[in-house]
């Protein structure tokens, strides 16, 4: 495997190795997200120092279907004790699906002192570097958050619609057998409420873990990359591109990989995606 810094990558700062996470542990500027989709993956034994940020408890409005707002996220950033000069590294399981999404919440409120550690769990525990039960604390912080700004990296279905009427490029990344409809739910996992299958007109189906070396969990070089979205679909750092999946979730890692392993300038995630659109009336739906 290539070090990060060999690997092609447009922004290559963005990610960081098991190795620099290791030696930054004691690093007071440095602070480390955990975030998962399981619950029971933190409290079992997460990097030492290490934060939780649930996606659920932490990232969702309560009562809305929407991502918290600004005062909530300042009152998250005092709890994990960041300002906005702290360098934060997420990580978690499922090949950092989860992780990215966390991410780019946090970019919605401006926080681009993040990055994203390579491999996440899944490599941590296989090179045998040490783990703690202890849920840490530090002192709470003031965090003057902006207001959220959904404009620049997040669409939504009056915008998706006018995208594919456009005929504007959009991926999907579920499985193939969500995509043609077989599924109306991620394999192995419960219906999420959707009452049609299949996908949006005109959408790509490349799912998320493409990306993804199984091995070890780190993400594939640039090249490989490039062969994926840009020699097979034909898309260009210049495309107007909408990424969606389910409910945002694995569409956000396909964002970062865009957005900064490749460098596409113009990436936004529909996290309404397949539990929005196959419920909404009267929309237009491929099989």
């Amino acid at each position: 495997m290539k070090d990060i810094d060999e690997r092609g990558y447009a922004n290559p700062d963005v990610l960081v190795s098991t190795e620099w996470v290791a030696e930054h542990l004691d690093d007071s500027s440095v602070r480390f997200v955990e975030s998962n989709e399981d619950p029971l993956v933190y409290p079992a034994g997460h990097i030492p120092g290490a934060v939780e940020v649930d996606w659920t408890r932490d990232l969702n409005d309560q009562l809305r279907r929407d991502y918290l707002g600004h005062e909530s996220f300042a009152a998250l950033a005092s709890r994990i004790g960041i300002t906005p000069e702290t360098t934060v590294v997420f990580y978690g399981d499922k090949n950092n699906w989860w992780a990215c999404y966390a991410f780019w919440v946090f970019q919605l409120f401006g926080h681009s002192n993040a990055k994203v550690m390579d491999g996440g769990s899944l490599k941590w525990k296989q090179e045998g570097r040490p783990v703690d039960r202890q849920k840490p604390s530090f002192e709470a912080t003031t965090y003057d958050a902006p207001s959220r700004d959904d404009s620049k990296i997040r669409a939504f279905r009056d915008q998706v619609l006018a995208h594919i009427d456009a005929a504007r490029p959009t991926v999907d990344v579920r499985s193939p057998e969500e995509f043609s409809g077989e599924r109306m739910h991620m394999p192995d996992y419960p219906n999420e409420g959707a009452l049609r299958g299949g996908h949006i007109p005109g959408a790509k189906n490349v799912p998320w873990a493409r990306a993804i070396d199984p091995a070890d969990g780190t993400f594939k070089d640039a090249e490989a990359l490039r062969g994926i979205y840009q020699d097979e679909l034909g898309l260009t750092p210049d495309s107007n591109l909408v990424v969606y999946c389910r409910i945002g979730e694995r569409s956000s890692h396909t964002w970062f990989v865009l957005t900064y392993l490749l460098g596409f300038r113009n990436v936004r995630n529909y996290d309404g995606s397949w539990t929005e659109w196959g419920n909404l009336v009267g929309v237009p739906i491929e099989k």
